[in-house]
């Protein structure tokens, strides 16, 4: 690969303040890791160089560990995971602001490796850590939704709050989104009513709607472990849920089914909409959250990334969404990324100056996968050179 991608060549500004607000490389380092091992590269070029770590989410896995970075505190619960087996799950929690994270309940990192269940995983487990955190007296309820195992339209985080959802002889459906196929009637009304007195923002990176081609099911099915049938199968038990609520809560209960976001995460979004969630895009959400905008004013370069930047960061991943603020805030930025499949023109057109892949150090993949670390040390070393030194 070239030596680093993006428009122009070395900078003459001497920057004295580095802020890291980068995302985690996806099965190698977490968000917090990142922003240690391009601390020590660059302060390896220039001591003493003032770093600031702001490691950042855009909603899914590692959404609360990156409120926890920044000054929340870490509220542990035994929740339901996905198949139902009780698991230990965080929030965060500062001050009455909460941030609650499906994955850490129904995301795919609680089933056992090589296992998915498509139809029958529950959100149940993050209907219980929303209750975790009124309990604790948030006021505010920040909802992270990604990477989940389920796609059960939210289902299963409603009846942890209160909803019944019943077969026609009476009985609760089965977990999962395959369940709902069976589902004869649906009562919100025994809702915590707590949930009308909190402020719920939907925080997620994507805006699909919750059913049809591109719902929850045909989207994001095959990811969790869904076979073709299955996805066909969970779609329509999906639009069978939002036409029986419609009979309970009434037309909106369709309106937000076609909504944005209301196929996040499975469906939850779906859940979070009926409880009157605000959606908003994840990493906005999270910058605020986090004191993003405060860090950026005390910054002179901005070192931002993920795992891998493509076309999928430009949709509402964090690496997008810092640049964007840092360019409204005239800072120069450039990325740190495991793999590069963006353009220097397409990275300017982001406002990042310059993207380092750590394939440009180490061609071979496993690699940079299994000594990510050290390799992003020597990657921040360069930033140092181009840019510090």
């Amino acid at each position: 690969m070239a030596d680093a991608a993006g428009s122009g060549t070395r900078t003459t500004r001497s920057a004295r303040r580095v802020l890291v607000a980068a995302d985690k490389f996806k099965g190698s380092l977490t968000a917090v890791e990142v922003a240690e091992r391009v601390t020590a590269g660059l302060r390896r070029v220039v001591p003493g160089l003032a770093v600031e770590a702001l490691p950042v989410a855009d909603g899914g896995d590692g959404t609360v560990a990156a409120a926890v970075a920044a000054g929340f505190a870490r509220r542990e619960v035994r929740v339901a995971g996905p198949l139902g087996d009780e698991v230990t799950a965080a929030y965060a929690l500062r001050g009455d602001t909460a941030v609650v994270e499906m994955a850490e309940a129904s995301g795919l990192q609680r089933l056992p490796a090589g296992v998915f269940a498509p139809l029958t995983a529950s959100t149940y487990g993050s209907g219980e850590l929303l209750r975790a955190a009124l309990d604790a007296g948030a006021r505010t309820l920040v909802f992270g939704v990604g990477g989940s195992a389920t796609t059960d339209g939210g289902a299963g985080m409603l009846a942890a709050l209160g909803a019944r959802f019943l077969k026609a002889d009476g009985e609760p459906v089965a977990p999962g989104g395959g369940g709902l196929a069976e589902l004869a009637s649906a009562d919100l009304s025994g809702l915590d009513p707590r949930l009308g007195e909190v402020e719920l923002i939907l925080a997620s990176d994507v805006d699909n709607p919750l059913t049809g081609l591109q719902g929850a099911p045909a989207v994001y099915g095959p990811q969790k472990g869904a076979s073709p049938e299955e996805v066909e199968r969970l779609d329509a038990a999906l639009a069978h849920f939002a036409k029986v609520l419609e009979g309970s809560v009434g037309p909106r209960a369709t309106a937000y089914a076609a909504s944005p976001g209301a196929g996040a995460a499975g469906g939850i979004g779906y859940g979070a909409l009926l409880l009157g969630a605000a959606f908003r895009p994840g990493i906005e959400v999270m910058l605020d959250v986090l004191g993003f905008a405060p860090a950026l004013e005390r910054a002179d370069l901005v070192v931002t990334g993920e795992g891998s930047l493509d076309r999928q960061t430009l949709h509402g991943k964090a690496p997008a969404g810092v640049a964007a603020a840092a360019r409204a805030a005239g800072k120069e930025v450039v990325a740190v990324c495991g793999r590069l499949a963006l353009s220097p023109e397409t990275l300017d057109r982001a406002g990042i100056r310059r993207a380092y892949a750590l394939t440009d150090l180490e061609p071979d993949v496993a690699k940079c996968v299994a000594e990510a670390g050290p390799i992003l040390e020597r990657t921040a070393e360069r930033i140092a050179r181009d840019f510090l030194d």
